[in-house]
């Protein structure tokens, strides 16, 4: 695997998604949770979203259930929560585990690309990741980075 490109997930609303379908845009593929501490991200990701989506820029959500049992809902409800208390419009995803043995594949290349301060585990919900125009991931954002703070390096991403 060379690129997010060679992977494709379950969006919420249950059909696989090539990821290549987001060639040439700018992603920030982020691990979710509705009964976190960080939840209330989920304003800023949309707000980042809504500045730069009319740019090739894209929020994509995995939701996980895999930390402190903070998403244990079915994806309907994840979806249904995210939409009615945070107006959420990016693309989310089935919900994932994001770490270990059963990791989904994507999450797996993620953390080889980008290790943090675990190495290759992801160490909570709200762990960000920034792909370029090529697929390729070129940063990560522990869970306390709220979503302004990556702004900047989105807009470098856009206008690069």
């Amino acid at each position: 695997m060379t690129s997010i490109y060679d992977f494709s997930a379950k969006t919420i609303e249950g059909e696989e998604k090539p990821l290549s379908d987001y060639k040439g845009d700018v992603l920030l593929i982020v691990n979710t949770a509705s009964k976190c501490g960080f939840t209330p991200q989920f304003n800023g990701l949309q707000k980042l979203y809504d500045q730069y989506k009319d740019q090739s820029f894209e929020v994509l959500g995995f939701p996980c259930n895999q930390f402190g049992h903070q998403d244990p809902g079915a994806d309907e409800e994840i979806n249904q929560f995210c939409k009615q208390n945070y107006g959420v419009s990016f693309q989310m995803f089935s919900k994932v585990n994001v770490k270990g043995k059963n990791a989904h594949p994507l999450f797996a290349f993620l953390t080889s690309e980008q290790k943090g301060i675990l190495g290759e585990q992801i160490k909570w919900n709200f762990t960000k990741f920034l792909i370029d125009k090529d697929g390729q991931v070129v940063k990560r954002f522990g869970p306390q980075k709220n979503p302004d703070i990556i702004e900047k390096d989105v807009e470098a991403l856009l206008d690069g």
